[in-house]
């Protein structure tokens, strides 16, 4: 499939133009949208705006210009829909955009539509959108994987040439393994959060979902960098990511931690990390022994942390602002009522859990204790850098499994997310490439490297794509 950069290329050209890209768009999503469902809202409106940056092209114009994408539906879009796939924002229509869909806007992007998630982000399916369930582009009868589900469909469908989706515990990285695409999270505080409908504040970040890794490159370098609205982005300077690529990987330290290839890894996954493992030391990187002793308690942490504040944030959606109202006896029968029918079933089990956890008796039990094991993972995560550029692992124990196969056993699920979660804990930089298919379906590969070294992440991530492929 083209590039984003190709699809630039043929722009400056003029062999191709932003209204022939977008009407491409739309015959691909004709073709295949019924049965794939990756968008919950189309922008009819986007020929006018095609037609409209194709008079006003300006000389020099960047690469994202006139390209459509689409974004996450949980992404503020300002007089767009925007639902976060959820009955409780059905119909609401923000007074204003997140900063990562205004960035890209200022750099003449091209919004094509708003994508299928599981509600609030809560899932790794997108089997729990209020709207239906995304389906696998390579098997349809699969999961596309979650929350970003709709993202990596519409990426890896060839609907749009890169998508935004959002992590809170691998939610970019694990849909973009079970479709066959790159999914890039980039370093807690690098990317604005300002406008996401946030889920778990600590964790939350923007991601993107392209065809390539130099296609994340030039998407992270568009929407990175301290906004003012989000007092939790960092200062530090947006690196030239595509110039750190082509620095190549030659000489970088690397590692593949066991526990993450042990129990519960599919074979052909494991194979597969260690045979990327070899090409690479083959290409002039240098493999190190790394232990993460404490990996295997992360996902019980997360479960722990995300739904603690999770059941503070959506304490807003009430039903007196936000989407329908439904009646009662008194107020707190109204909220009752109206929480009641506007969430599903994952984002109910989640507010239970979060409140009991923070509960009088029980925070110090569990929410403290999590708080702890965060901060052990995050210890071993730094001396491991001291030692190495990078790690390398599984982005997910298995392929993408079969629609319904899960939906009914949380435990099963949240086991799909069990490889990504360390690094949303961490706050790392971290990207899943697509690696030797299994069966047919795409195996994803997963580079880790320290906050703020996206620069070296994506070195490494390109070197990665070139050898395995």
């Amino acid at each position: 499939m083209e590039t984003l950069r190709d699809a630039a290329s043929r722009l400056r050209r003029a062999e191709a133009t932003s209204g022939s890209l977008v009407e491409a768009a739309f015959s691909a999503i004709e073709a295949r949208e019924a049965d794939l469902h990756s968008f919950l809202t189309l922008l009819p409106d986007a020929r006018e705006a095609a037609e409209e940056l194709d008079r006003a092209r300006p000389e020099g114009a960047g690469p994202l210009y006139g390209i459509p994408y689409a974004a996450k539906d949980n992404l503020m879009t300002e007089g767009v829909r925007t639902t976060a796939a959820s009955r409780i924002l059905a119909e609401y229509v923000p007074p204003y955009s997140a900063t990562a869909i205004e960035r890209l806007t200022a750099q003449g992007a091209l919004l094509l539509g708003k994508t299928n998630l599981d509600e609030f982000a809560m899932g790794s399916s997108t089997e729990h959108s209020a709207f239906g369930p995304s389906r696998n582009p390579i098997d349809p009868t699969r999961v596309p994987g979650g929350s970003s589900g709709g993202s990596a469909v519409a990426v890896a469908a060839g609907f749009t040439h890169y998508a935004l989706g959002s992590e809170t515990g691998g939610s970019v990285r694990q849909p973009a393994a079970f479709c066959g695409c790159v999914g890039l999270k980039p370093s807690y505080g690098r990317v604005s959060r300002y406008g996401l409908i946030a889920f778990a504040s600590s964790l939350d970040q923007i991601g993107t979902l392209t065809r390539d890794v130099r296609d994340a490159a030039v998407v992270l370098a568009a929407i990175a960098g301290r906004d003012a609205h989000d007092q939790t982005s960092v200062q530090d300077a947006v690196p030239d990511y595509l110039g750190a690529i082509s620095l190549g990987a030659k000489g970088l330290r690397f590692g593949v931690p066991q526990e993450y290839i042990g129990e519960g890894v599919a074979p052909a996954i494991r194979d597969e990390v260690l045979r990327a493992a070899d090409l690479l030391e083959a290409q002039g990187l240098t493999r190190r022994d790394v232990r993460l002793p404490h990996t295997p308690y992360a996902l019980d942490a997360y479960y722990i942390i995300a739904p603690a504040e999770a059941s503070s944030n959506l304490a807003r959606f009430d039903g007196m602002r936000y989407g329908p109202r439904a009646e009662g006896d008194d107020l707190l029968e109204s909220y009752k009522s109206s929480r009641g029918e506007g969430f599903g079933a994952e984002v109910k089990r989640r507010i239970l859990l979060g409140t009991y956890v923070l509960s009088a008796g029980y925070y110090d039990t569990y929410y403290l204790r999590a708080q702890r094991l965060r901060a052990l993972l995050r210890q071993e995560f730094s001396a491991a850098f001291a030692d190495v550029d990078v790690l390398l692992t599984p982005t997910t124990p298995t392929t993408a499994f079969e629609i319904g196969a899960r939906v009914d056993d949380p435990l099963a699920m949240y086991m799909a997310d069990a490889l990504t979660i360390p690094a949303n804990l961490a706050g790392l930089c971290a990207i899943s490439v697509p690696g030797r298919p299994s069966e047919g379906l795409p195996v994803g590969l997963q580079l880790m490297a320290a906050p703020m070294r996206e620069d070296v992440l994506l070195r490494a991530a390109a070197a990665l794509e070139e050898v395995v492929r």
